[in-house]
C-alpha cells in the first residue's frame, strides 16, 4: 500500500493544496478522475463565463442603435463560439496536468476514489493512504425524481456548455444561477428559452427585492413560469415535452428542442463512501466539518463544494488557503466566511453580500436602507442605462449588514462593500467617507451608502 504524508481527494481547489504541499517537501498524493482544474475550470463557472461574453458581445450590438449607431447582428457561429472556449479551457487543465507530473513530490492518480478506511482509499486498484487527507471532491448536478426523465435525453450544466449544435428552443428546469445564467446565454444567442421555477420567483435565495425586478426582467426575454413544479417529461418529435404543475394543481405543457435540468447540486460524499472513513455528514449529505475544516476523522479535512459551508468557488478558493495553512503548516487558522459575496452573470448582474432584508424582517433586526438607481447617475445616463440600483441595509446606527446590487458591472461594483465590510470598521462611513472616482458607476455605491447615512 502506497502511504503519502498529504492525500487530496479532488483536483479542483484542491490540486492548490497538493502543489503547495509537495512545494514544502512533504510526499503528497492527489487524485482526480477527471481533468484537472476541476468543476469551476472545466464543467462550470470559467466555461459558462466564457460563453456569457459572446452572449453579451451579441446583445450590445443589438443594442447599438441606442447611441444612434447603426449595427446589425447577422450571424451567430454557435460552434465557433464553444470550440473557442474549449479549445482555451482544455488546454489549461492539459497544461496543469503536465506541470502536475513534472513536479517533485507529487504523484498524480487518475482515476476514482473510494474510500475503504480511515485515511485510505482505493484507486486505480491500489490501496493509498495519507498521514494526512484533504476531501475536495466537489459536488455534481442534482437530478430531481420527474417521471419520464430517464426517457430522454436531458441535459444537465455539463452537457450545455458543450453542444455541438444551437437548440432552436429550451426547456429549463430550475430558477437558480446556474439556470438564470445558462438561459441568458442561449436566450441572448437565439434560442428561445422557458423557465420552470417551483418557487414564486427566480433566485430565490437573494434579496427579494433583487429577485423579484429580476424576475420581472427575465418574463421579458424568457416564457417564464413559477410556482410550477416538473412532474413529468416525455418525448415530443425530435424535442421534448415537460408537464408542470402548481400548488393548486393547475398543469401546464412546456416543449422544447431539448430539457436542462439546472434544480441544484448535492456533494459526492456518496460516490466517495466517506463513512468508511469516519467522516460524518449532515442531513443534506455534505461533510460535517470544524471552525479549522477539520472533519469529525482525525487528521482528514474538507474544502469546497463537499464540505456545503459555500458553493462558490471564491468560498472554495478562500477554504484552501486555510488548509494550506493547517494542513502543511500546522497554524491552527480558523475559517471566517463572514462578507461571502455572491455573483450572477446574467444581464443586467446581481451581486450581494452579508444578510437580506428577508433575514433580518425574520429575526426581526432594526435596520434602515439605502437606495440608489444606476440609470439616475453621471454613467448610467452615459451609459443609457433602463434599470438597475444599489440597496443597502445598515444598522440605525451606521453598521453595514448587507449591500445588493442589480445591473451592468455590479459584480465588479460589490468588492469595495467587501472590503469595508472585513477590513474596514463595517461602517457605512467606509464607503461614505472615501473619495470615488467621478463618473463610475461606482459613485452608486456611495450615493446609496449616503442615503442610509441620512435615513
Amino acid at each position: 500500500m502506497a502511504h503519502y504524508d498529504v492525500l487530496v481527494i479532488g483536483g479542483g481547489t484542491g490540486n492548490n493544496v497538493a502543489a503547495a504541499a509537495a512545494d514544502a517537501g512533504l510526499d503528497t498524493a492527489l487524485v482526480e478522475k477527471g481533468p484537472l482544474g476541476g468543476t469551476c475550470l472545466n464543467r462550470g463557472c470559467n466555461p459558462s463565463k466564457m460563453l456569457i461574453q459572446a452572449a453579451n458581445a451579441a446583445q450590445e450590438v443589438r443594442e447599438a442603435d441606442r447611441f444612434f449607431l447603426d449595427a446589425s447582428l447577422d450571424d451567430v457561429d454557435f460552434s465557433a463560439i464553444v470550440s473557442d472556449m474549449d479549445e482555451t479551457l482544455s488546454g489549461l487543465a492539459e497544461g496543469m496536468e503536465a506541470d502536475y507530473r513534472e513536479k517533485d513530490d507529487l504523484t498524480l492518480y487518475q482515476d476514482e476514489a473510494v474510500f475503504v478506511d480511515e485515511r485510505t482509499i482505493l484507486v486505480d486498484d491500489e490501496h493509498v493512504s495519507g498521514e494526512n487527507v484533504v476531501v475536495a471532491a466537489g459536488s455534481r448536478p442534482f437530478i430531481p425524481p420527474i417521471d419520464g426523465l430517464g426517457n430522454v435525453d436531458y441535459l444537465t450544466s455539463r452537457e450545455a456548455l458543450y453542444l455541438d449544435d444551437q437548440p432552436e428552443s429550451l426547456v429549463i428546469i430550475g430558477g437558480g444561477y446556474i439556470a438564470v445564467e445558462l438561459g441568458h446565454f442561449f436566450e441572448t444567442v437565439g434560442t428561445g428559452v422557458t423557465i420552470i421555477e417551483s418557487g414564486e420567483m427566480l433566485l430565490g435565495r437573494v434579496d427579494p427585492e433583487v429577485r423579484e425586478t429580476f424576475t420581472e426582467i427575465a418574463r421579458e426575454r424568457h416564457d417564464v413560469h413559477t410556482g410550477y413544479r416538473a412532474t413529468a417529461i416525455e418525448p415530443l418529435g425530435e424535442g421534448v415535452r415537460v408537464f408542470a404543475e402548481s400548488g393548486d394543481d393547475d398543469v401546464i405543457e412546456c416543449s422544447g428542442e431539448d430539457v436542462l435540468v439546472a434544480a441544484g447540486r448535492r456533494p459526492n460524499t456518496d460516490s466517495l463512501d466517506v463513512a468508511s472513513a469516519g467522516i460524518e455528514t449532515d442531513n443534506r449529505g455534505f461533510v460535517v466539518t470544524d471552525e479549522r475544516l477539520e472533519t469529525t476523522a482525525e487528521n482528514v479535512w474538507a474544502q469546497g463544494d463537499i464540505a456545503g459551508n459555500a458553493m462558490f468557488k471564491h468560498s472554495g478558493d478562500y477554504e484552501t488557503r486555510v488548509v494550506i495553512d493547517n494542513v502543511v503548516h500546522d497554524t491552527g487558522r480558523e475559517i471566517d466566511l463572514s462578507a461571502l459575496p455572491h455573483a450572477v452573470f446574467t444581464e443586467p448582474q446581481i451581486a450581494g453580500v452579508g444578510a437580506t432584508e428577508a433575514e433580518l424582517k425574520t429575526a426581526d433586526h432594526p435596520y434602515v436602507v439605502g437606495r440608489q438607481a444606476l440609470p439616475d447617475t453621471p454613467m448610467g445616463r452615459a451609459k443609457k442605462l433602463e434599470e438597475g440600483f444599489v440597496k443597502v441595509l445598515a444598522t440605525p446606527d451606521g453598521e453595514i449588514l448587507g449591500c445588493h446590487m442589480l445591473g451592468e458591472e455590479v459584480s465588479t461594483m460589490i468588492h469595495e462593500v467587501l472590503v469595508a465590510m472585513r477590513a474596514g470598521s463595517g461602517h457605512v462611513s467606509d464607503i461614505t467617507d472615501t473619495i470615488h472616482a467621478h463618473p463610475t458607476l461606482n459613485k452608486a455605491v456611495e450615493s446609496a451608502f449616503r442615503d442610509a447615512l441620512d435615513t
